[in-house]
């Protein structure tokens, strides 16, 4: 993607030169890693992310000692890349917001960490990866995510797939700010485990849409090859792509993401299109 000289957020807070160093036990790393892409990679946190998040406070237990250091060169050169990806979703949802008569686009902060983070939806670390809270309409991400994404999941390696998580990131604030998110958490308390899944799914896949609704309106910086990049990292993550690889078999009433071609699908939509009035996933699951 072409990127660099071009305009970057004051919205990115990066707190990745602090660090709380500590002793951890059973429940970290990759397994939890895994167990948390399962139920919450992309998510719209809200109500479930509290839980989980104690729940993996509890198994990583630490001796916290904040350590500050610089940035390496690369660390920083990301950290411009995100916040130009941030930029670029500030002014793409400022227009559709405006051409759409949506009202006035409110832009969220975007946090970079290391090892764990604090937000008004509980303490997280690595193990939960990406993640948007609507109590404080920020959205959280560990680089270190990617990494796991292309050794553990396959996804092909490249800087777009941080873009591309970014933007869906972003989608989960839109939906919150639209009232999507609430809508949809109140519908599912009054529902089986089941139905409510079908609901996040729908949820989920409309913030691939809304990612390739962002990638739409720039994709004048983009290359054939970020778009390779966005579709993989989309595919990965899927519900079956995950469970297959992680379980060993695939169990269609859990999926709480959606699939890998319906990942791929929604986004590339959104991306072909650039038509905010098709964003409608719900009717076209649920029905």
């Amino acid at each position: 993607m072409k990127w660099e000289g071009r305009r970057k957020s004051g919205n990115l807070e990066d707190r990745r030169g602090m660090s709380n160093k500590g002793k951890a036990v059973a429940g970290g790393g990759l397994i939890a890693i895994v167990v948390i892409l399962l139920q919450l990679f992309g998510g719209e946190t809200g109500q479930t992310i509290a839980p989980i998040l104690e729940q993996v406070t509890r198994q990583q237990q630490t001796t916290q000692q904040v350590q500050n250091r610089e940035l390496t060169p690369e660390e920083v050169k990301i950290g411009d890349f995100v916040a130009t990806i941030l930029a670029d979703t500030e002014d793409a949802w400022h227009h559709i917001f405006r051409e759409n008569n949506l009202g006035t686009y409110k832009e969220p902060k975007l946090i970079l960490f290391n090892d764990q983070v604090a937000s008004a939806c509980g303490n997280a670390t690595s193990a939960v990866g990406p993640f948007y809270c609507p109590a404080d309409q920020n959205a959280y991400m560990d680089l270190v995510f990617f990494n796991e994404l292309h050794t553990r999941f396959g996804a092909k390696r490249g800087d777009f797939a941080i873009a591309y998580v970014t933007a869906h990131e972003i989608g989960h604030h839109v939906q919150t700010l639209l009232g999507t998110s609430q809508k949809v958490r109140q519908l599912q308390s009054q529902m089986s485990k089941a139905e409510a899944n079908r609901l996040s799914v729908a949820l989920e896949l409309q913030a691939d849409f809304y990612a390739g609704l962002w990638a739409h309106y720039v994709q004048g910086y983009l290359t054939e090859n970020d778009i390779e990049v966005a579709i993989s990292a989309a595919q990965a993550v899927g519900d079956d792509a995950i469970q297959k690889r992680v379980r060993g078999q695939v169990q269609p009433e859990s999926f709480t993401h959606g699939t890998s071609a319906q990942r791929k699908e929604w986004f590339l939509k959104g991306l072909r299109t650039g038509d905010f009035s098709q964003h409608d996933t719900f009717s076209a699951l649920l029905n």
